[in-house]
């Protein structure tokens, strides 16, 4: 949590600092660079900003193109597309029942992937454009260039010579007094939906270095649900008509024990071995509410192999496997698109999970999760201060870990439950929306 935070709250408090000067200082230090400018040195003291397909030109490409001011004139500011968005209810269930609607939807498609650098530009390791930057995906990418590693702070020319401590910012600005419930009404499914979903891309590798990721698809792969590699997917598939390998407790399917499917779980030494829940992702055994999730979509899988053998009766374990996979896939995207960035975005205009709308479309296709993007996203603020089941309180005490709650209560309890339970109000409620 105190990665993103961290470096927002630096920023701020180092603004006012007085500015400082050297004829030694590296001129990229002070980022003189605007609108995008790529800033290169070409003398100990001079440099020159690149402004190409900036739409800017000047020393530090802050002069408009005339392009740039005609559409700077006539584009709406986003305050002004999120008020037309958010109200007028009346008028966008015309729009969402008409072809309109299409129309709109890849245009906020194609509007916002134009807003993603491709190809990524830069990564931890480089403050520059390079191949490695480009190709190796072990790394994050960066939207924003790193400081420059001979800048006279770390935040290049302003600011204190050493950052603050990072545990002395999240205590002081970030720690949650008094829970406040979510005004949108966001419940715990949602919370835990969140968590689920992001932790099959969101996989920092610190043990690597600076900007490292586990997860080399980028995306949407549902590692999480698969394992992030051709071994831990082996250990919990069955190999048989397709399916994942599971349990069945008290008539109902559940994730296989690790004795049966031998992953590396994440399990404290207080859980029994035959407590200990086998899933894609190694973390899924802290809270019932990731295992809940898995259980769902191990559940889903294994009922979509079974309607695909049903229709293909020819196809053998593997092509059953890999097409339940790419099934699942769409599926996932489709919630996140129209439940969970809908719910997201408070718009009335229905979002709408369609490939085709993008066919013929130049469009962003290569998924890179940037540094900045892992780093905000940390919703910490959406658990609440305690766990109500079915009436039952639990603290996280007795809550994390919790393996028996999954199986001794169920899946349709859990998802009872925690639709009924508000989650809490995130203050910094930072999305790509």
């Amino acid at each position: 949590m105190a990665g993103g935070y961290f470096f927002l709250l630096v920023v701020i408090l180092n603004v006012s600092s007085s500015f400082q000067t050297s004829d030694t200082v590296n001129p990229c230090c002070y980022y003189p660079c605007q609108n995008k400018g790529v800033c290169v040195r070409y003398d100990p003291d001079q440099y020159v900003c690149d402004c190409t397909r900036t739409g800017y030109y000047g020393r530090n490409c802050t002069i408009p193109e005339l392009l740039t001011r005609i559409r700077d004139f006539v584009r709406p500011s986003p305050a002004f597309y999120h008020y037309i968005l958010t109200r007028f209810k009346w008028f966008w269930e015309i729009i969402n029942n008409t072809f309109i609607r299409d129309t709109i939807v890849r245009l906020v498609l194609t509007v916002r992937s134009n807003l993603i650098p491709s190809p990524p530009t830069y990564n931890s390791a480089y403050g520059y454009i390079s191949w490695e930057a480009y190709s190796n995906v072990s790394y994050f990418t960066r939207v924003l260039p790193p400081v420059p590693d001979d800048c006279p702070t770390p935040m290049g020319t302003k600011g204190k010579l050493e950052l603050p401590d990072a545990t002395y910012l999240v205590e002081t600005f970030l720690q949650r007094r008094n829970f406040i419930p979510d005004p949108q009404k966001t419940n715990l499914m949602f919370a835990f939906f969140a968590q689920h979903f992001t932790h099959q891309f969101f996989k920092t590798f610190g043990r690597m270095g600076r900007g490292f990721t586990k997860g080399l698809g980028h995306g949407v792969d549902l590692s999480h649900v698969y394992g992030d590699n051709l071994e831990r997917q082996h250990a919990l598939r069955l190999f048989k008509d397709g399916k994942l390998k599971y349990q069945i407790i008290n008539g109902d399917m559940y994730p296989p024990t690790v004795a049966d499917a031998p992953v590396y779980m994440i399990y404290p030494d207080n859980v029994p071995v035959e407590k200990r829940l086998a899933m894609g992702q190694e973390v899924f055994g802290l809270l019932p509410g990731l295992m809940m999730y898995a259980t769902i979509w191990l559940r889903e899988h294994n009922r979509v192999c079974d309607i695909l053998k049903k229709e293909h009766p020819v196809w053998d374990d593997e092509q059953l496997f890999q097409t339940a996979r790419l099934i699942l896939i769409g599926e996932t995207i489709k919630i996140v698109i129209e439940d969970y960035v809908q719910h997201l975005s408070g718009y009335f205009l229905k979002l709408k999970f369609d490939p085709e709308l993008l066919f013929g479309v130049q469009f962003q296709y290569r998924n890179r999760i940037a540094v900045e993007f892992n780093e905000l996203y940390h919703w910490h603020p959406l658990m609440p201060d305690n766990f109500n089941i079915l009436g039952q309180v639990y603290n996280y005490s007795n809550f994390i870990y919790n393996t028996s709650m999954l199986t001794d209560y169920g899946v349709e309890a859990l998802v009872e439950s925690f639709t009924r339970q508000i989650a809490g109000k995130v203050k910094h409620f930072l999305f790509m929306t």
